[in-house]
């Protein structure tokens, strides 16, 4: 039983709800989608493990340099023979083709990302298919129209896209949706933790009958990525994932022809107003930082709520981390589910002790972690000065870091304080303070009153060490066409 704490302090027991795991079919090996086939790869194979619970659920083939270079000569012959050459309307059936089957094997993808990423099935189910599904939709909608993008008509040829652990599928749509639509092939890297769901999608891209070579997913660790985004003939990298990363991969490719888009880490600063809707700010708040476990790269993980209201607000915001519900991600009860990896939890773990002994407060809701897994009970620290690490680097878990200020002025000294500038929230009654303070966050994306809403229509993407380019809306196709040309 799971057993949750109402704000008013009353008891409620919850039975277990498990979504069934028999819709999903998990091979015992995969190999490489290229060229509409799968293949077997010339590396080794590595294993991918179900996070809540660590058993293996699969072995899957590991792609050296030589799948690489076939996976991309396939996208190259692709690109010059078929997809770079039809319309744009006969491109859009395609896409939205993609689009009505992900809707309907929504449920298979469901369960299949929860089990091999760990996060809860209510947000697999309500978010992530959902909005995999909406940006084929929409980027379908903008293949016979590129002439009104006001970037050209002309794609670039051939995309390497390097795609993170946190949102398989998701990350997997906001690069290919608007790649394919603007007339490019794709030669896709997913995680090497996650690489279930992107392997699903290469069977729904047979069963949507996408041309041979148009789509390649070819899984594998760092080397495999490096060896993607370094390739001669590929004429557009996009990377998702750590700023360290990002920093190596625009190294590799600067004195190139190559384009690159890169959206990296965050530290985002959620900031609550004394005239704030409080109890709709602690919900946005908890979605915030522990949406998917904090796995987020525009997670609310600094909060900065106005002195004055300082007290209820905390007070407020652990009555509710108290109803939380961590276990099982396919029980539909869970709130918070399993950290991705060994390795994540111990940086999160490392992270939150260094926070202790620099004299910050803990505090974590009441629950019982489970004995096999990986597992981090959602946390607070109070008494954080912008001095802390815990307020300066990026932790990627369910850790909310808690800072007080007195003026809309300090309020965005504080929010700018820090080298990344992907996301802000902003919680107040005024909208003349929404705009006021928005305009002055140096960050891509600025929430009011809510936080973490995406929408294929609108555009994402970061300032300074959050990256730059951006995905999602008509900016997207930017970085996948050539531009217009000069008369």
């Amino acid at each position: 039983m799971m057993v949750s704490t109402s704000p008013t302090g009353a008891k409620f027991e919850y039975a277990p709800a498990p979504e069934s795991r028999a819709i999903v079919d998990i091979k015992p090996s995969y190999g490489l989608f290229v060229n509409g086939e799968f293949v077997d790869g010339h590396g080794h194979s590595f294993k991918t493990i179900s996070p809540s619970t660590e058993e293996v659920l699969a072995e899957v083939a590991e792609a050296d340099e030589a799948d690489v270079d076939l996976a991309v000569k396939a996208a190259r012959r692709a690109h010059s023979r078929v997809w770079g050459r039809i319309p744009g309307k006969e491109r859009a059936k395609y896409l939205f083709r993609i689009a009505r089957i992900i809707q309907e094997r929504g449920r298979e993808l469901a369960v299949l990302e929860s089990i091999d990423n760990g996060k809860p099935i209510k947000e697999t189910r309500d978010v992530d298919v959902p909005i995999a599904a909406a940006h084929f939709f929409y980027y379908a909608g903008w293949a016979d129209k590129l002439e009104y993008s006001g970037h050209g008509t002309q794609s670039l040829g051939v995309a390497g896209q390097v795609i993170p652990w946190n949102f398989p599928l998701l990350m997997l749509s906001w690069k290919i949706a608007p790649a394919l639509a603007c007339g490019n092939t794709v030669v896709l890297k997913p995680a090497e933790t996650t690489p279930l769901t992107a392997l699903l999608f290469a069977e729904i891209c047979q069963q949507a009958d996408l041309p041979p070579g148009v789509v390649n997913i070819i899984t594998g660790a760092g080397d495999t990525g490096r060896a993607l985004v370094s390739h001669p003939d590929v004429d557009k990298v996009a990377f998702t994932g750590s700023t360290e990363v990002g920093r190596a991969i625009a190294k590799s490719v600067a004195g190139s022809d190559k384009r690159v888009t890169l959206e990296l880490g965050g530290k985002a600063a959620n900031i609550v107003f004394d005239d704030a809707p409080l109890d709709q700010a602690v919900e946005g708040i908890v979605n915030g930082i522990f949406f998917n476990q904090g796995h987020v790269c525009c997670a609310g993980s600094r909060l900065l709520v106005q002195e004055s209201v300082g007290d209820e607000v905390l007070a407020r915001l652990k009555r509710r981390m108290a109803t939380l519900r961590l276990g099982d991600p396919l029980d539909k009860n869970t709130d918070v589910g399993a950290i991705n990896s060994a390795e994540q939890l111990a940086k999160i773990r490392e992270l939150s002790e260094i926070g202790e002994q620099e004299g910050a407060e803990r505090w974590s809701a009441p629950c019982e972690l489970p004995d096999h897994g990986f597992w981090f009970a959602p946390t607070i620290f109070t008494g954080v000065t912008q001095a802390h690490r815990i307020a300066r680097e990026e932790i990627f878990g369910p850790v909310l870091s808690v800072l007080t200020f007195r003026t809309p002025a300090e309020a965005i000294e504080k929010a700018n304080n820090t080298p990344y500038g992907l996301s802000a929230g902003v919680w107040t009654d005024k909208g003349s303070r929404i705009l006021k303070v928005a305009n002055a966050l140096r960050a891509g994306v600025v929430w009011a009153n809510t936080f973490n809403k995406f929408d294929p229509t609108s555009p994402f993407g970061g300032y300074k060490e959050s990256g730059y380019g951006r995905e999602g809306g008509r900016h997207g196709l930017e970085g996948y066409l050539k531009g217009q040309s000069l008369k």
